[in-house]
């Protein structure tokens, strides 16, 4: 196993579509278990294929000793809504209020290719969302109110300024 590189804010990979895993192999079982590293290795809970540069709707979640792998994971129901503290591995240093369902009804495939259902509530229906976001294309700043949004900016700037100067020398 290894640990990944995770894409920063600015990156543009974290602004796309992520592209449906088609067959689900030997490689993409080792990526999953890259990303799961990559992320314990960080100190996250969840991790989406975009943020370590894979446009692949791939995630992994850790939660309560509770290990999630998915693919092509589908938000099939969700219910209630709630407010809650988010951060982002791929926007370090920065957290906002996300209102997020409380209730969500996944539907995806396992690791062995296998679909599966699974509800969630509270915490893990948030993570879900958030990585299920990033598969298509969508950070969880986007969905933080005018205020926040405003009082991050000049943070927010450094922030892609420095990740599109890495970029540009790597």
């Amino acid at each position: 196993m290894a640990v990944l590189k995770i894409c920063h804010y600015g990156d543009p990979v974290l602004n796309k579509v992520a592209h449906e895993v088609t067959e689900v192999d030997d490689d993409t079982r080792l990526l999953l278990d890259d990303m799961i590293e990559t992320m314990r290795y960080a100190e996250g809970i969840g991790l989406a294929g975009p943020q370590v540069g894979l446009s692949r709707r791939i995630v992994v979640v850790e939660l309560d000793g509770q290990v999630f792998k998915l693919i092509n994971p589908v938000i099939v129901k969700e219910s209630g809504k709630a407010k809650d503290n988010e951060g982002c591995l791929s926007v370090p240093d920065i957290n906002g209020d996300v209102e997020r369902s409380v209730f969500v009804t996944l539907e995806y495939l396992d690791e062995n290719g296998e679909k599966q259902v699974i509800e969630a509530q509270d915490l893990l229906a948030r993570c879900f969302q958030h990585e299920i976001d990033h598969l298509n294309g969508i950070l969880f700043i986007s969905k933080l109110g005018r205020a926040s949004k405003f009082l991050l900016k000049k943070k927010l700037a450094t922030l892609k300024a420095q990740t599109l100067s890495e970029l540009a020398t790597a």
